[in-house]
C-alpha cells in the first residue's frame, strides 16, 4: 500500500484551548481531502523523577520524529508563555537535530497558532518565537491573508502570523465564530499548498 501524504498538526496544550484550535485546523485540512495526523508533545518538569510513558493515558498521542519527517506540511501550535512558545514545545524542537542534518523538512509548508489567557498576553510574539526553528529547518512559512473577512472583523483572536485565541484568565472563554473560521481557513490553505507541492 502506498502511503498517502498527510499534514501533521502538532501542538502542546495545558488547559485545552490550543488543543481545540489544533482540531479545528485539522477540520480545515480534512475538508480539502488531505489526510491529517494530530500529535502532541509530553509535559516536561524541572526535576525528572520518573520517565513519562511513550503513549499518553488519554488524548492525542505523542509526536515522533518520523511523524514530523514524513509529513507533507505542518501546523504547529503552542500556548503563550510570557510571549514565547511553551517549554514543552521548545524541548521537542531541541531534539530535531537529526532532521536538520538530513534536510527532512526542507521546502515543506508550515503555519503556527497559539492561545493566551489575555488579549495582551503576547500572542504575536509567541507565533514569531515558533518561527526560528522552522526557518532553520528550511520550511516554507504560511500565514493568514486578509482575503478572509474574519481576520479584519475578529475582536478576540487571529493575526496575519497565524490563528490565535484568547481563552481568558480562567481559560473559560469559548473559541469565537471568527476564530473558528480562521482555524478552518488556515488548515485549508496549508493543505492546498501541501497538495500542490506534493504533485
Amino acid at each position: 500500500m502506498i502511503n498517502q501524504p498527510y499534514v501533521l498538526v502538532l501542538y502542546y496544550s495545558k488547559y485545552g484551548a490550543t488543543k481545540q484550535l489544533a482540531h479545528l485546523i485539522a477540520d480545515g485540512i480534512e475538508a480539502t481531502g488531505m489526510q491529517v495526523k494530530i500529535r502532541t508533545v509530553p509535559s516536561v518538569a524541572t526535576v525528572v523523577t520518573e520517565a513519562q510513558a511513550s503513549i499518553p493515558d488519554e488524548g492525542d498521542i505523542y509526536c515522533t520524529l518520523d511523524d514530523l519527517a514524513n509529513c507533507a506540511g505542518l501546523a504547529l501550535g503552542s500556548p503563550t508563555r510570557f510571549g514565547n512558545m511553551a517549554a514543552e514545545m521548545k524541548y521537542f524542537w531541541d531534539q530535531t537535530t537529526s532532521l536538520w542534518l538530513s534536510g527532512a523538512l526542507h521546502d515543506k509548508p508550515v503555519c503556527v497558532f497559539t492561545s493566551s489567557g489575555s488579549m495582551h498576553g503576547g500572542q504575536e510574539s509567541t507565533l514569531l518565537s515558533m518561527l526560528p526553528p522552522l526557518f532553520h529547518h528550511g520550511m516554507l512559512i504560511l500565514g493568514l491573508n486578509n482575503a478572509h473577512p474574519a481576520l479584519s472583523h475578529t475582536k478576540t483572536g487571529g493575526t496575519p502570523y497565524g490563528v490565535s485565541h484568547v481563552s481568558g484568565a480562567r481559560h473559560d472563554q469559548s473559541i469565537s465564530a471568527d476564530e473558528k473560521a480562521l482555524c478552518i481557513e488556515q488548515g485549508r490553505r496549508l493543505a492546498q499548498l501541501a497538495k500542490k507541492l506534493c504533485a
